[in-house]
């Protein structure tokens, strides 16, 4: 119960359901998922781990709001890892690979078709750690969970374009790379993709009226 719930929040923080710095009140989110405040307190600390969330002493959890340091660090880390990842990913794809990732990108067109820009972004997000899985290398999968997932609270504060999901010719150029086993070209396409991500950043604070608690988990 206590993965589901952590699952549940990962999610509406993926799709900017939670704002950054949204109070998680641990009686409201007991009360949407009929669970005990124990339980929605782990979850939170589980949360907290992996940066999403950020627990202050005696005021409670709170979505984390990346600084802009914060946002430079994740985006210099992700281009220096993700394409060496890109790489290992292209000398280990199969066709089986190949056609899941690219049910992944038509996923994520369909959720930008119907206006869903925050799952479409989520599903971005995912993307990346799918690639990561293929390369099979357990340590730079660890990292870039964690990275990719507070990628996803960074755009949410300081993105400044009007589409919010990476570049449609970025993943597919990526999959063509793959197709074709040009593992040198993955990485380079990787790596132009992480830093044309960053720069689409403004690094200033931004405000958005939030949902509710219980709106933003039961949306």
């Amino acid at each position: 119960m206590r993965l589901n719930i952590a699952e549940g929040l990962q999610q509406a923080i993926f799709e900017h359901r939670l704002l950054p710095g949204t109070k998680l009140s641990e009686d409201e989110v007991g009360q949407v998922y009929g669970v005990s405040r124990t339980l929605v307190r782990s979850a939170l600390q589980k949360l907290a781990h992996e940066h999403l969330v950020t627990i202050r002493k005696n005021k409670g959890a709170f979505v984390a709001q990346p600084s802009i340091r914060d946002a430079h660090e994740v985006f210099e880390a992700r281009s220096l890892m993700e394409p060496r990842v890109a790489a290992m990913a292209a000398r280990n794809m199969n066709a089986q690979h190949l056609q899941h990732l690219k049910r992944h990108i038509e996923l994520e067109h369909e959720a930008l078709a119907s206006g869903k820009k925050g799952k479409a972004l989520a599903l971005s997000g995912t993307f990346h750690l799918e690639i990561a899985d293929i390369a099979a290398h357990d340590v730079f999968t660890e990292f870039l969970k964690v990275l990719v997932k507070r990628s996803s609270l960074i755009i949410a504060l300081y993105w400044k374009r009007s589409e919010v999901t990476c570049e449609h010719h970025s993943h597919e150029a990526l999959l063509k790379a793959f197709a074709e086993g040009k593992a040198e070209e993955a990485e380079a396409i990787m790596r132009s993709h992480i830093v044309d991500l960053h720069s689409g950043l403004d690094l200033t604070q931004k405000r958005e009226t939030p949902m509710s608690l219980s709106e933003a988990l039961t949306g």
